[in-house]
């Protein structure tokens, strides 16, 4: 690492995108990513749509 850095020519919020949406990554066990997907194999899907589906009927049931 440098003792100095020049940021003279920096551009502020160059990298800002108020706009953007962040989505969170999601870490399932091993056992349960086989089973999301085994279920999105048997239905042609991706196993996103499986995730979303399960947890969709969840929230129904809460």
């Amino acid at each position: 690492m440098k003792a100095e850095y020049d940021f003279s020519k920096a551009e502020q919020g160059k990298f800002y995108y108020p706009n953007a949406t962040f989505k969170s990554p999601i870490y399932l066990d091993d056992e349960v990513q086989e089973f999301v997907r085994k279920k999105a194999e048997e239905k042609g899907v991706d196993w996103n749509e499986v995730v979303n589906e399960i947890l969709r009927k969840e929230m129904h049931l809460t």
